[in-house]
């Protein structure tokens, strides 16, 4: 199927994750954290107090490493853009289930 003009569409996704070592999860997310390219004199914290908190919090540490351009990576004929991941506790939202709408 070829398009003469491009078509924009919204790709939805649901993971089941069973976190097995929270402190590698928060860990690495800290580490990408601190390996980001962030101008701390801008920021409201620093980056310790920023890293402590992001280290007490698993489902932003989860949310924060899934990378939604990542997902379609080397697709041609595509480009991803902006995304919003987010984690919540427990089974899925029953109103985010396959081919239920």
């Amino acid at each position: 199927m070829t398009s003469p003009q491009p078509i924009t569409v919204q790709v939805y996704c649901r993971l089941t994750v069973t976190v097995e070592d929270s402190g590698a999860v928060t860990g690495a997310a800290v580490e990408q954290l601190r390996r980001a390219d962030i101008d701390w004199s801008d920021e409201e914290d620093d980056l310790a107090t920023a890293a402590g908190e992001l280290s007490a919090d698993l489902l932003r540490c989860l949310a924060g490493l899934a990378d939604p351009g990542r997902m379609l990576a080397g697709t041609p004929g595509i480009s991803v853009e902006g995304g919003h991941v987010w984690a919540e506790h427990g089974g899925p939202d029953p109103g985010f289930v396959p081919g239920g709408r």
